[in-house]
């Protein structure tokens, strides 16, 4: 395993992985799935993390009822655009850690949105209070409500860093 910020040179181990593993467009299945319904995360309080993502960042509040795994937790919904969905769960009595990066966790969540929508939602981010980092104009990582780490991308949804996936 090679270590974060190694200077070792990755390239013919990455080119063998796609000469194995990535199918030309043409010869590739079509997915087993429909798409991606939503994303669940873990809310330690519903008030705040509704006037985060629906106030500052404009997603709207798209449902909230009662999770159907838990009695008493509040299991809710945010738009994100093109029929998907940022959830969230709040679990009352039940002791959470607080979020943290570990292997085989959450890095980041990556919404896509207009360069125009990506100035002005940084503004205002950033006036709320909450240092954002920026990358090459076009990337910006901020913390949400509970720490989880957001990046608002201005690519559109097939598109990552100019190579475009799929």
């Amino acid at each position: 395993m090679t270590a974060h910020g190694s200077d070792v040179d990755r390239n013919a181990e990455w080119e063998d992985l796609r000469a194995r593993h990535l199918r030309p467009m043409g010869e590739r299945p079509v997915s087993s799935a429909r798409g991606l319904h939503h994303f669940a995360m873990v809310s330690s309080d519903v008030e705040r993390t509704i006037t985060f993502y629906q106030d500052l960042l404009g997603f709207p509040l798209a449902e909230l009822f009662e999770n159907r795994d838990y009695r008493g937790s509040t299991h809710f919904f945010f738009d994100i655009g093109n029929g998907n969905y940022l959830a969230y769960f709040d679990f009352p009595g039940l002791d959470v850690d607080p979020y943290r990066e570990v292997l085989g966790g959450l890095h980041h969540i990556a919404i896509s949105v207009t360069p125009e929508q990506l100035d002005r939602l940084v503004a205002k981010v950033q006036a709320a209070g909450i240092e954002v980092f920026m990358v090459d104009g076009t990337s910006a990582y901020f913390p949400g409500p509970d720490g989880e780490r957001i990046e608002l991308l201005s690519y559109p949804l097939n598109d990552m860093y100019g190579t475009i996936v799929g």
